[in-house]
């Protein structure tokens, strides 16, 4: 097993260069987009879109992170924004449906923000959520089964559940969605874990696959799930990973099938991930169509899945007519003043790129 590349701006690195902070922040701006259902306890997104030679990027580490986690997600706006996204490879990715925690009564609705129900081709929901329980999750699952029968179903824990809950919830989930379920995704936290749920899930006969997220992204070692058998497949955002040029190598050297998703980007940050999907030759659908998530975002037309996909924002090659590099669509200037926060929050978020930016330097 290969190991994966630094960091951008460490001094092994020679693919690109840590422009200066302040570079960074000339054309920086932060910003605040509501949702519209709560997810991942958030009624709003925050973050920091920043412009660079090649394009537009975003910085948007989730507010309980702190450095050295946000010098990842620093790394990754600055390869987006001053080195490029790479060529595109597949022009569309197939893109799954997010169910938020919502009751049984929500979820057409959220499901119809991601286009014609006939054409969904999988569907990731959410389960664990602090205060519901099981049954809460059962009957979100087959309310999304009822409405998407021939979508495949993938259930996402976020690593709340201990090893007993897990066991339940992996068998009674399954039950509901029978040869539906995909895969069940980060359902305990940590890696040793994981590897032990996978274990006693093979000995029970629970044949669901276990999908690695938390595990790669906020591991010192994003190669340890593989190391350790963990996980049947892993699920990679460009952003926690430190950029495309990273995840891909982790992606290579786990050996392991791969999903790609959001970290609920705007629709700029999903660029990059729709850039890294198209560079990955997997069948499966990727969760990037979480823009159907905001009740607003920064472009004028979000990158909301249509037709049970999205294509990949690029350049066109003039001579060939083919798909070129990948690149980020501009904010609306409207758009962009409607959601702007105050000066106090472009003070709180230029102090957090300042202090991922030391971190990248080794400040």
């Amino acid at each position: 097993m290969s190991e994966i590349p630094p960091l951008p701006g460490s001094a092994a690195d020679e693919l690109l260069a840590l422009p200066p902070v302040e570079e960074l922040l000339a054309s920086a701006v932060a910003v605040a987009l509501p949702m519209r259902t709560r997810f991942r306890g958030q009624t709003v997104r925050e973050a920091m879109l920043l412009r660079g030679p090649a394009g537009w990027a975003e910085f948007a580490p989730f507010g309980e992170y702190e450095p050295p986690e946000t010098a990842s997600w620093l790394a990754a706006a600055v390869e987006a924004g001053w080195r490029g996204l790479g060529t595109v490879g597949r022009p569309r990715i197939p893109i799954n449906a997010t169910v938020p925690a919502v009751g049984p009564e929500q979820v057409e609705a959220v499901l119809r923000g991601f286009g014609d129900l006939d054409r969904i081709p999988a569907v990731k929901v959410k389960v664990a959520e602090a205060g519901q329980s099981l049954d809460d999750d059962v009957a979100r699952l087959a309310e999304v089964r009822r409405l998407v029968p021939r979508a495949l179903l993938r259930a996402d824990a976020n690593g709340a559940w201990t090893h007993q809950q897990a066991l339940a919830g992996a068998e009674a989930l399954a039950d509901v969605a029978g040869d539906r379920l995909e895969y069940l995704e980060q359902p305990v936290a940590g890696i040793e874990p994981l590897a032990a749920l996978r274990e006693t899930l093979h000995h029970r006969g629970i044949t669901v696959p276990i999908a690695a997220d938390e595990a790669v992204r906020k591991a010192e070692d994003p190669l340890r799930v593989a190391r350790l058998g963990a996980a049947d497949l892993i699920v990679v955002k460009v952003a926690p990973l430190g950029g495309i040029e990273r995840a891909l190598a982790v992606v290579r050297a786990s050996g392991l099938d791969a999903v790609v998703s959001s970290a609920l980007d705007t629709s700029i940050g999903l660029t990059a991930g729709l850039a890294l999907a198209s560079r990955l030759e997997t069948p499966r659908a990727c969760g990037l169509g979480t823009a159907a998530l905001l009740a607003s975002d920064v472009v004028a037309a979000p990158l909301v899945p249509a037709d049970g996909g999205l294509d990949v924002p690029h350049d066109v090659d003039g001579a060939a007519g083919a798909a070129g590099t990948a690149r980020a669509p501009a904010p609306d200037e409207r758009l962009l003043a409607a959601h702007r926060l105050d000066a106090a929050g472009q003070t709180r978020w230029r102090r957090r790129l300042q202090a991922a930016h030391a971190g990248l330097a080794g400040g």
